[in-house]
């Protein structure tokens, strides 16, 4: 029984010394190596404490990360695609980095470091979701989930809205409003993943330029004659394909609003009302709730 007991103790001892023994890798246990093809590749970035860099992205910022106090970083004011990068120090010797996630969904990673004189001041990075080719797709940029589009890629709801766009079929005859020579259409409902796409049109057929205060979706009672804030919900677009400020005499624009999906109680209806900047030629159309049960799904993407 001794030689059973001493048997074992010696066992024991010998796992433990094993176990106490370091292999000098950073992880040990239970943990997957991450492989090169899991990385994302890095920009280089040089920055000054005497210049700024600007960084000018596809679409608009929606979240930057500094590694580390020597920099500085912030939108450009008035534009919503464009970092500005600077050093609050001089001279810093540890490399850094910088992450930016934009609204298309996409991910970008940059390594820093100091330089007196930036060779690269202004960068502009590819516009591949805009030029329709995936070749031209940067190698650090991936798709990230937008929390108001829910389980919709941001960059396929993009491509559908360019889609949508492009093709210009007119699928809704019936709804649209006209005077003084402005006609205000909606060509098309769509609809996937839980999304609605609204596609809409504005003709000019006056020598006047028409200039677009804003636009704005609300759900009202139907049988309100003066209408209050109470009685109305207004339907905010997340995204807006091709929004026209300007529609110059005799001539059209077509833009495609992107929203989450929603229905229309029996006893109201949704108004879409377009404002002229300084002046008086307004228009409003109404859809019902009929027009969006009956959206067209779609299934296919016809993009060139």
């Amino acid at each position: 029984m001794k030689k059973v007991m001493l048997a074992i103790a010696l066992m024991l001892g010998v796992i433990g010394a094993n176990a106490q023994e370091s292999t000098g890798d950073l992880f040990e246990g239970l943990t997957k190596k991450v492989t090169y093809d899991r990385m994302i590749p890095s920009y280089g970035l040089e920055v000054s404490y005497d210049k700024t860099t600007h960084i000018i992205f596809p679409s608009a910022v929606r979240y930057v990360d500094l590694g580390s106090p020597n920099l500085i970083a912030g939108k450009a004011d008035g534009a919503e695609n464009v970092i500005r990068v600077k050093a609050t120090v001089k001279n810093f010797r540890t490399e850094t980095n910088i992450s930016v996630i934009t609204e298309s969904g996409s991910f970008y990673t940059f390594n820093v470091k100091y330089a007196d004189e930036p060779l690269l001041l202004n960068i502009e990075m590819k516009d591949f979701i805009h030029d329709g080719s995936t070749v031209n797709r940067p190698n650090n940029a991936l798709d990230v989930y937008l929390q108001e589009l829910g389980s919709e890629s941001p960059k396929l709801v993009h491509l559908i809205m360019k889609s949508i766009h492009k093709n210009n079929n007119r699928e809704v005859k019936h709804i649209g409003a006209k005077s003084f020579g402005i006609q205000y259409l909606l060509r098309g409902l769509y609809t996937h993943n839980g999304l609605l796409y609204f596609h809409t049109q504005i003709k000019n057929s006056s020598n006047v330029p028409y200039d677009i205060d804003f636009i704005t979706f609300k759900i009202v009672d139907k049988k309100v004659a003066k209408r209050t804030a109470i009685q109305e919900q207004v339907i905010f677009p997340l995204r807006a394909y091709n929004y026209a400020v300007r529609v110059a005499g005799n001539k059209d624009e077509r833009t495609i609003f992107t929203m989450e999906k929603f229905t229309i109680p029996e006893d109201k209806q949704l108004v879409v009302e377009l404002h002229e900047k300084s002046g008086g030629r307004h228009q409003s159309f109404i859809i019902e709730n009929e027009d969006i049960v009956r959206a067209r799904v779609i299934n296919e993407l016809k993009v060139k």
